[in-house]
């Protein structure tokens, strides 16, 4: 790093790479597509109904991406193709966000398999983002790096959030409480267009740093490095427990952000108060997250990873209850509580996460080893929406399905609590 600047070259097109990717979390994952999908694309289908269907769509995504990630991982490890992966991930991921405009009402089908390999173009690309931290920061930064990653990103994606909501509100029919239907297709343009233009700067300064050279048969000799790398995960037994308890705890911060709106709207909110909730968490996720980096520094990231969870356990409890409040004022603030809470947590989870596993494995293997951490993301993002569809479905109430995930947080601290804290 330059003498005299706060961030490098390297790291600041790192963090701008957040900014521009969380455009697609947050309209995409978490408030405008859920809305359009179940009023617009699912129109007429019964809300539980509709509402599993997206958590359904969710896991097939990341079980594509569990599939493909050790493999691609491997590929990656070789000299100057962990760039080129991002960069292949990255078009297919923008490319089926901008198809999202041709979807018709009641095509609910084409708009789930549409959104299913948008959001795996958008994972794919973060599997190589991740595996960057190693080439982009050493080690005793990695944590302040990482939250400034979804602290900037969380304020970042609030900016072309607020362009698509000017102009959803701007058309909106007083009478109505769906979406403008053009406006929404508008919107998805704006988010590959935004995700596009802070992409630039990683694609154009960072660079591989440690790899792994090419061998005269690269295909066959990856699987073996992939047989080889699963045998040695296990040998590393810090990081093998680490990933164990973020399979858990993570499938419940996943399941929360993208199945949120969906029990918003089975709760009867509007729409005008769910996006005001969804900006609200976005702006207060920006302080925290970078808090959580800080705070990590003083009091260890174990600590400040067992906290957010402890956190996710009150947000799951609060939410299973809301159906049960009959005054509309004490649910609307119960609500917002849980915004506040989401808020405070979710980046600093996710950023920690991703800093304790980097200090833990090999550098020259990083999108190898980052590999088998988006599987055992991909897989829990698989469980926990399928689980609150399924048990939602079943039981014929969303909020039952928001109750099984607090299983999931609970064995999640149960594992971290066994990992040694040693950075």
């Amino acid at each position: 790093m330059k003498k005299g600047l706060k961030f490098s070259r390297e790291e600041i097109s790192w963090i701008l790479y957040d900014v521009g990717n969380s455009a697609f979390v947050l309209v995409m994952v978490t408030a405008i597509m859920p809305i359009f999908f179940k009023d617009f694309a699912a129109k007429g289908i019964p809300a539980a109904v509709s509402t599993a269907h997206w958590g359904f769509a969710n896991s097939a995504a990341s079980f594509i991406l569990a599939l493909l990630s050790p493999l691609l991982g491997t590929f990656a490890d070789y000299q100057n193709l962990k760039i080129r992966f991002f960069t292949a991930f990255l078009v297919i991921g923008l490319g089926f966000t901008l198809l999202l405009a041709v979807v018709n009402e009641g095509q609910w089908v084409l708009c789930l398999c549409l959104f299913v390999f948008a959001r795996v173009g958008w994972a794919g690309a973060n599997v190589f983002y991740d595996a960057f931290i190693v080439d982009v920061t050493p080690k005793e930064r990695m944590d302040r790096i990482s939250a400034s990653g979804y602290a900037w990103g969380y304020i970042g994606s609030v900016v072309p959030f607020l362009v698509i909501i000017a102009m959803i509100m701007a058309a909106a029919d007083e009478s109505s409480t769906s979406l403008p239907v053009f406006q929404t297709k508008i919107g998805f343009m704006i988010v590959a267009v935004w995700w596009l233009i802070f992409s630039i700067p990683i694609i154009r300064n960072v660079k591989q740093c440690y790899f792994i050279p090419r061998s005269s048969s690269p295909v066959s000799e990856s699987f073996k490095r992939l047989w080889q790398t699963f045998k040695e995960i296990r040998k590393y037994r810090q990081a093998f427990l680490f990933l164990i308890a973020y399979f858990f705890y993570i499938d419940g911060v996943g399941t929360v952000i993208s199945m949120s709106t969906a029990y918003g709207r089975d709760l009867g909110f509007s729409v005008t108060l769910l996006i005001a909730v969804i900006l609200f968490i976005q702006i207060i996720a920006f302080p925290f997250a970078l808090l959580y980096g800080r705070l990590a520094k003083a009091f260890s990231a174990k600590t400040m990873l067992l906290t957010g969870i402890s956190i996710y356990c009150v947000i799951t409890l609060v939410a299973f209850l809301l159906p049960s409040i009959t005054d509309n004022f004490i649910k609307t603030v119960a609500f917002w509580c849980i915004a506040f809470l989401v808020g405070s947590s979710m980046g600093g989870i996710q950023a920690l996460s991703r800093s304790f596993y980097g200090k833990l494995i090999p550098a020259k293997k990083s999108a190898e080893f980052f590999g088998f951490y988006n599987v055992f993301g991909k897989f829990a993002a698989i469980t926990g929406p399928f689980l609150m569809g399924f048990v939602g479905a079943y039981s014929g109430h969303s909020r039952w399905g928001v109750l099984s995930v607090l299983v999931l947080f609970i064995i999640g601290a149960w594992m971290l609590s066994r990992v040694e804290d040693q950075y």
